[in-house]
């Protein structure tokens, strides 16, 4: 129990917490995470009881483990989208073991301390990312102006259909309104309020959370995954497993280095992905879907003025009073009020700002921004997105950089040939690199300069291997002067595919 004080804690001088705002920011984070883990849950096709189950688990593991005071995880829909094609072709059972599989493959993230590798993701897939997201989520929304009739389903038509889209709206525009009133109490919750008291005292006939699922539950109890331990299964969810983990530290870390910069203190990545995996495991083990870190809830605890583990874990204990005891009560919410806040959900997390700078962008990072959102939204794998996305930047910053080098050629006092280089030699300049001699008509000493350039790769090496070779077929010979220390490293540790000898500094020689 100590050891539990002192994590929740975080060794802070207790006289100095705020209490009172801690509380109130979890009562408020519990809030506006019931109707988004009813959402996903019924986006997903699980049962809402599994959304609330994943914010619970999450939440208080997360509190308890995490790398980051302040930031809040829940059952979040970056997770559980790409794992929808799962569901529906291998049922639950299946989903849990992979969400166990996806928390292990975290827990070694952790471990192996690569939370750091998240900074190498650039800006325009960050775009392309969340605005994939958020077509994605409008998108699912659209999905419940369906109903369904002796097992076909259909869109809804004539009355049915005005009082579900008059009543979207109406939340819509609650959310809107409230939202500029006071930050105090989330709109979201306000306008799920009003919009089910409006149903409930003029009778309205209108879709609810009850026509899908029941809410009402009790503790999560242990349950092992009922699929068979053999390698068949393993092909089946290792795939899955492997996207959810990198979708749910993706979005994670990204939002622990939010916090950092909102708080200006340092989190510990490494340690939130050892905490995000455990999180996920014990949900597989005890019935939840899954989830990570969710943005706009750690925004709301933040401006609520958390500054400490409490308010998640007091989220997290509100979320299990709703299971336990508010079940009949969020039943009776309509799924127009759920729909509206989702809707202004996606409008939140699109990034409009991505927008208003694309006549300032490259037209590379405009392609991939879409490329990334054109991923997200058709192939539901925000991974793969980010995978691509990346690898494409990475391709593009090659070819850029491939095309800046050059050589500036003179000739010394004592008639020997200087080249000069600008720019990174690596794999991708080498051609360029090599062009720029003239073997033949060069003395028989010729100086690289490398002060205003790095040997940054093997294919360097290799071509500066092949360069003195060709120099020494016509008998010349060829120096390298001021090498960077970590040029001099690569090359002494490639003796023997390149003879390198080391003379007075700054001036080393490499030797037919």
């Amino acid at each position: 129990m100590a050891l539990l004080f002192s994590m929740v804690f975080d060794s802070q001088n207790i006289s100095k917490i705020n209490f009172k705002n801690e509380i109130l920011a979890g009562l408020t984070v519990s809030m506006t995470m019931i109707p988004e883990s009813l959402s996903f849950a019924i986006l997903a096709g699980l049962t809402p009881l599994m959304g609330l189950y994943a914010a619970f688990l999450m939440g208080i593991v997360t509190a308890i483990l995490g790398g980051r005071p302040g930031l809040v995880s829940g059952g979040a829909g970056a997770t559980i989208v790409v794992l929808m094609a799962l569901i529906v072709s291998h049922g639950v059972e299946y989903l849990l073991a992979t969400v166990i599989l996806a928390g292990l493959i975290q827990i070694l993230v952790g471990l192996f301390k690569l939370g750091k590798f998240v900074r190498l993701i650039p800006q325009p897939v960050m775009y392309g990312f969340l605005n994939g997201l958020a077509i994605i989520i409008f998108m699912a929304q659209v999905q419940q102006f369906k109903v369904v009739e002796n097992g076909i389903s259909s869109w809804m038509t004539g009355t049915n259909l005005y009082i579900m889209g008059g009543l979207t709206l109406l939340t819509i525009l609650v959310v809107l309104g409230f939202s500029r009133l006071t930050k105090a109490i989330p709109a979201s919750l306000v306008a799920i309020i009003l919009t089910s008291a409006l149903v409930f005292f003029f009778h309205i006939d209108t879709k609810k959370v009850l026509d899908i699922a029941s809410v009402s539950g009790s503790l999560p109890t242990f349950h092992i995954p009922m699929v068979p331990v053999n390698w068949e299964t393993l092909e089946i969810v290792f795939p899955y497993a492997l996207i959810m983990a990198g979708v749910g530290l993706v979005e994670s870390l990204l939002t622990l280095s939010m916090v950092d910069e909102i708080t200006n203190t340092k989190g510990n990545s490494n340690r939130e992905a050892m905490a995000q995996g455990t999180a996920n495991m014990v949900n597989g083990f005890f019935g939840g879907m899954g989830g990570c870190a969710m943005v706009a809830q750690t925004l709301v605890n933040l401006d609520a003025g958390a500054r400490t583990r409490i308010a998640a874990a007091v989220g997290a204990l509100g979320i299990l009073v709703v299971i336990l005891l508010g079940g009949p009560v969020i039943e009776q919410i309509p799924m127009a009020a759920l729909v509206g806040v989702m809707m202004m959900v996606s409008i939140g997390t699109f990034q409009w700002a991505s927008l208003k700078v694309l006549n300032k962008m490259p037209k590379s990072d405009i392609f991939v921004g879409i490329l990334v959102a054109a991923i997200t939204v058709f192939l539901h794998n925000l991974a793969l997105a980010v995978l691509i996305g990346v690898v494409v930047s990475a391709l593009v910053f090659a070819w850029d950089n491939a095309k800046r080098i050059r050589a500036r050629k003179s000739v010394d006092e004592f008639g020997n040939k200087v080249y000069e280089i600008y720019g990174p030699l690596f794999f991708g300049s080498t051609s360029n690199f090599i062009d720029k001699f003239d073997i033949q008509e060069d003395p028989d000493l010729v100086i690289v300069d490398f002060k205003e350039s790095r040997v940054v790769d093997m294919s360097a090496i290799e071509v500066l291997n092949k360069l003195t070779e060709k120099y020494a077929k016509v008998n010349k010979k060829v120096v390298l002067r001021h090498l960077s220390k970590d040029s001099i490293s690569l090359l002494e540790n490639a003796k023997g595919i390149i003879e390198v000898n080391i003379e007075e500094d700054p001036t080393y020689k490499v030797m037919p």
